[in-house]
């Protein structure tokens, strides 16, 4: 089935602003579903609130959309209740990294076999444009008019430290790498996360005076460097930078798995 036949016709028009990047996401995930044959009647895509949390509602998909910061907990459920079902989850920075940060954590640790992506703009978009744990530093943001003074979180390095067995980045400028890892991340065994950095137009950039999408997808393409180019930088020549490409892929044993081994464990004691 072709990209085309799996997008609603309802969708349009669609509900994004002129030069919001979410959508080469979205196709970018459904190129890497094609590629793979899955079986859409088999795939369920969970999302929550929020710009990028309401993408997967444009599909023809089984879609779950529930409370903001809470795909991860229950994608978790549907995969634990039909472990044969292709399991993907998106949402947005705030979405993933903070209101639901905890489930993220935890979700990683599990090793619980769905693919998340994280679409990283710098900002809350659809609620108000406050400011995200992305935001950079000295960021504008209706919560921060005067400059945001918290470090960023680096959602990479965070799934990686939690136990994510498949981690990559991708961006909106490079779009083939970002259809690679979003490929790799469908295939893989185990929690595989991708962090997609995208673009705000409307909330991030009229306040941070990048408010020309071209320029802002310019900004991402002196944003992001290939990793194998990043491992040969030192710390200092690394600032501001982000390493797009494949950070963590390994093979470990998975929730379900485990699960599966301690009925048979419990039922041998029965």
């Amino acid at each position: 089935m072709s990209v085309q036949d799996m997008i609603k016709k309802s969708a349009f028009p669609l509900f994004t602003c002129p030069g919001c990047t979410d959508g080469i996401v979205l196709n970018a995930f459904l190129r890497a579903f094609e590629k793979l044959d899955y079986d859409r009647s088999n795939t369920v895509l969970c999302c929550a609130i929020g710009c990028a949390g309401r993408t997967p509602t444009l599909l023809d998909f089984n879609v779950l959309r529930v409370t903001h910061g809470r795909a991860l907990a229950f994608a978790t459920g549907v995969k634990l209740a039909k472990p044969d079902t292709k399991v993907v989850v998106f949402m947005g920075d705030g979405d993933s990294l903070a209101i639901g940060g905890n489930h993220f954590i935890h979700a990683c640790r599990r090793n619980i076999d769905l693919t998340a992506i994280t679409f990283r703009n710098e900002i809350y978009g659809m609620t108000g444009g406050q400011y995200a744990p992305t935001t950079p530093l000295e960021g504008i943001a209706t919560t921060s008019p005067y400059g945001m003074i918290e470090p960023s979180f680096d959602g990479c390095k965070l799934a990686a430290g939690s136990g994510a067995t498949y981690v990559a980045r991708g961006d909106v400028y490079n779009v083939t790498n970002l259809e690679k890892v979003i490929e790799g991340a469908l295939n893989h065994k185990g929690f595989s996360f991708v962090e997609a950095l995208t673009t705000c137009p409307t909330q991030f950039g009229r306040r941070n005076k990048v408010a020309d999408p071209v320029k802002m997808i310019h900004r991402i393409k002196d944003m992001t460097i290939p990793i194998e180019k990043a491992r040969t930088m030192n710390e200092e020549e690394l600032e501001g930078k982000f390493p797009i490409g494949v950070f963590v892929d390994k093979t470990a044993v998975d929730l379900n798995t485990r699960f599966d081994n301690l009925l048979v464990r419990v039922q041998r004691q029965a």
